[in-house]
């Protein structure tokens, strides 16, 4: 007898596309809600475009380890959804295939889901974060280009105040230019030009040329009784780098450790106490995000199959309502955790052991109980609650047509006005 049979195989298809499909969608969702807001940081520090798509793809990982169970229990939600509207389901049921049996192929796709997120939520998922908070350190306070801030005052080895309206090719070409610069001698130079581009000094490394275009310089000082103003077409101003500091080595944050690492800090006796709880704080939290997913194909399940003789899609809205919730209250658990205010094991396990009762009573409810609803009283008070709202908006609207009104004719007889 072969393990996945023609049954098994169709479920299997009918879970895979719109799995997939659910899991582009979300990462594509939070990608782009990401992705506005470091266009805009981008911009303010003046950095190339190209530093926001690396920075989307270290959090890439991130994203994944949550489009993945969301898009794991919506594929199982829709497929058994489509087998019970078509009555497919009725059939299988009626000749001996049970809930759990019918499983098999979605409980395949969530052994091998559940082994991708682990590997994700171990290694990939800290070590993208940790390069994700290196481009961010050296956009704030890495190359010149990626450092000037647009349109705001910057200023460069305390001696130097710079301000660009604009700039181009990865902070290389600047627009709108005012610098003011101290000398040695007490003197001050105020400079305005129309463009300025930067070139390498590769006399002095630690120097680069602003090349200035179309501007004037006005020069006072002690020994200049009356400034001295000086009309130029192209003017060279050396321009001193700020020293950057290195970047630190990775584990700064409890997210950027491995899951090895969180377990030898976690149970280290010589871990200062706040470490200790923050380690184990994101190895439960890590865990237990995983562990949920084993349970997932049950809740699919038991929220897909709609009323007889009804195709609510009420189930569709609570499960990704439950899910999101109890990701939230793991978020809040984990935040809790990790000051030290409760222990992690309880803060984390607690809400999963609570959920996971919640979900084996709503399978229970529909693989076990004839003709059992896990969420019957909602699927009546929505359908009252529908039923009211399309009555009073019929009320509502105004006859097309107006009675006929039956006036009399010449002749005496009564005709429709």
């Amino acid at each position: 007898m072969k393990f996945l049979t023609a049954t098994d195989r169709y479920i299997a298809r009918l879970t895979l596309v719109p799995m997939l499909a659910v899991f582009v969608l979300a990462a594509s969702l939070l990608m782009l809600d990401k992705m506005l807001r470091l266009f805009d940081f981008v911009a303010t520090e003046g950095g190339p475009v190209s530093i926001v798509f690396k920075m989307l793809a270290n959090l890439l990982p991130e994203y994944a380890s949550l489009a993945i169970p969301l898009g794991l229990m919506l594929g199982i939600l829709f497929a058994f959804r489509k087998l019970a509207i078509s009555s497919e389901l009725d059939v299988m049921r009626a000749v001996g295939l049970s809930y759990t049996r019918l499983l098999r192929a979605p409980y395949l796709f969530t052994i091998a889901l559940a082994v991708v997120n682990l590997l994700i939520v171990s290694y990939l998922q800290p070590l993208a974060r940790y390069y994700y908070e290196q481009l961010n350190f050296e956009l704030q306070s890495g190359a010149l280009g990626a450092s000037i801030k647009i349109g705001e005052f910057n200023t460069l080895q305390d001696k130097t105040a710079l301000r660009i309206d604009s700039s181009r090719e990865e902070g290389r070409d600047l627009q709108g230019i005012f610098a003011r610069v101290s000398t040695s001698k007490g003197e001050t130079m105020v400079i305005t030009a129309r463009e300025g581009r930067f070139f390498a000094n590769r006399q002095t490394p630690d120097t680069v040329i602003l090349r200035l275009t179309d501007g004037q310089i006005v020069q006072s000082g002690p020994g200049i009784t009356t400034p001295r103003v000086l009309t130029f077409a192209s003017q060279d101003l050396p321009i001193d780098l700020p020293r950057v500091e290195q970047f630190r080595k990775r584990g700064g944050a409890e997210t950027e450790y491995f899951l090895p690492e969180l377990l030898r800090i976690g149970w280290s006796r010589s871990t200062a106490p706040l470490a200790r709880a923050e380690s184990r704080a994101s190895l439960n939290f890590r865990l237990v995000e995983v562990v949920m997913m084993f349970l997932l194909p049950l809740l699919a399940v038991s929220l897909a199959v709609p009323p007889k003789r009804s195709t609510s899609a009420l189930g569709v809205f609570v499960s990704i309502v439950m899910v999101v919730a109890y990701h939230k209250v793991n978020q809040y658990g984990q935040d809790v955790a990790s000051l030290g205010r409760i222990d992690p094991t309880l803060a984390l396990w607690g809400p999963f052991a609570l959920f996971a009762l919640l979900i084996v009573w709503m399978y229970w409810r529909i693989a076990y109980v004839p003709g059992g609803q896990p969420i019957g009283g909602l699927e009546r008070a929505f359908a009252r609650s529908s039923h009211a709202l399309r009555r009073l908006f019929a009320r509502s609207r105004l006859p097309s047509d107006r009675a006929a009104v039956r006036q009399p004719d010449d002749n005496g007889a009564a005709r429709a006005a």
